[in-house]
């Protein structure tokens, strides 16, 4: 053997070692791709993995997803977890309020959200915003008021559940009811949107000059003259009665809005369901008056998977109710990064970005997805692979065709354990 053809059998060893050294790295990383490395699998030194410095372990403890995130993770993100559990709360007699909006949530351009309690009787003041208002009942019980740009009053009650819409400009009113008042979820169509700063009745009063308000409402200038000079905003009120002799006091000729503006989702029978959960949806086409937002209730059993899809309309502010989760959302890049969410815990995905929702508990998942739109719109990833030419799917992700045959057919939306 002359010492050209050693060397070459010797490199052709050397290559063929090689090939199986990637190989067996591959197999033995399944779920942490190679290039570019992450995870705490990478870690191979004795201190690579330490963390010496300043802790705060109550904190970290909630973020298990961002401390040990899957190796499956890469590069980095606008972060898309923020929280009305550490938002700060404006308290009054009669309840209190708290807000997260994108001056706290740069991420977060067209929601913003706020959380607001009123107690037995108390009153979220005569107003109204530049911008839409969604809101769902998280807990008790309570009464609206609201009129529209023709003259046309509608009063009611609203319980758990229930939701209601109000569209820029129109004036309204809160109260809550019972032996246990309301709390509710507000949504304005608005990233920058804040509850601190709308246009309110008493404001308006005490700004106006008494003449102005004499020639106005035809009374004399003194009988405004008790006026807060600062606004009410959230007040201990007195019992309101029985709504429907508050419907009889506020009766128009004009008669009642084309469209209630109450809605109740709670009761809404499911649009999808499956062994792992259902979903339920209320947008313009069955909530008529809900021009600008749409809106998923989303309930997933234990260890459950809201399966992987987007949202090619708009963009996805979340807000977690019940249970525990772990979403993990894909963009560009790539870049693909996971985080954890607990009860009042809000989060937010761009338009189009891949994600999915698994319930991480050991009960019910419950959370809200909204969207700046008219209507509910997804996309789901079996869905799309599964009304694809077979060769091509299997071509892609080098799988055979018995295994693309197990893939769902039936757009899950929510996947069992």
């Amino acid at each position: 053997m002359t010492d050209l053809s050693r060397r070459k059998m010797l490199v052709g060893a050397a290559a063929s070692a090689a090939t199986l050294g990637v190989a067996a790295a591959r197999a033995a990383s399944f779920g942490n791709p190679d290039s570019p490395p992450e995870g705490r699998i990478n870690g191979k030194s004795p201190t690579s993995l330490d963390e010496p410095g300043p802790q705060n372990p109550v904190l970290a403890s909630q973020f298990p997803s961002f401390q040990d995130p899957p190796a499956t993770d890469v590069n980095g993100m606008p972060l898309f977890w923020a929280s009305f559990n550490n938002a700060h709360k404006r308290f009054q007699n009669g309840g209190w309020a708290r807000e997260v909006t994108q001056d706290d949530f740069a991420i977060s351009q067209d929601i913003s959200g706020v959380n607001m309690r009123l107690a037995t009787n108390g009153v979220r003041e005569l107003h109204w915003h530049q911008q839409a208002e969604w809101a769902i009942m998280l807990d008790g019980k309570c009464r609206i008021t609201i009129i529209d740009e023709q003259g046309r009053p509608q009063v009611a009650d609203v319980k758990t559940g229930d939701l209601w819409y109000f569209p820029p400009g129109l004036p309204h009113s809160l109260q809550g009811l019972g032996a246990s008042g309301a709390e509710f979820l507000i949504a304005f169509d608005s990233g920058k949107a804040t509850e601190f700063n709308t246009l309110q009745l008493t404001d308006w009063i005490a700004h106006t000059p008494p003449d102005v308000l004499a020639a106005n409402f035809g009374v004399p200038a003194e009988a405004f003259k008790n006026t807060p000079l600062d606004n009410l905003w959230i007040f201990q009120g007195e019992d309101p009665g029985p709504l429907a002799a508050a419907q009889r006091a506020v009766r128009s000729p004009k008669g009642e809005p084309a469209h209630p503006f109450i809605f109740s989702l709670g009761d809404l029978p499911p649009a999808r369901q499956t062994r792992g959960g259902f979903v339920q949806i209320a947008d313009s086409r069955n909530f008529n008056a809900s021009a600008n937002v749409a809106a998923a209730l989303v309930t997933v059993k234990p260890g459950g998977l809201r399966e992987l899809h987007w949202h090619p309309n708009a963009d996805e502010w979340q807000y977690y109710i019940k249970g525990s989760a772990r979403m993990t959302v894909f963009d560009t890049g790539p870049r693909a990064q996971t985080a954890d969410f607990r009860p009042g815990d809000v989060g937010y995905v761009k338009k189009s970005l891949g994600h999915y929702v698994q319930n991480t508990g050991d009960t019910d998942l419950v959370f809200l997805e909204l969207f700046k739109s008219d209507r509910f719109a997804e996309v789901s990833l079996s869905d799309w692979l599964t009304r694809s030419p077979p060769q091509l799917v299997m071509e892609h992700l080098n799988i055979t065709a018995e295994t693309l045959a197990q893939f769902p057919r039936d757009r899950p939306d929510i996947l069992p354990v």
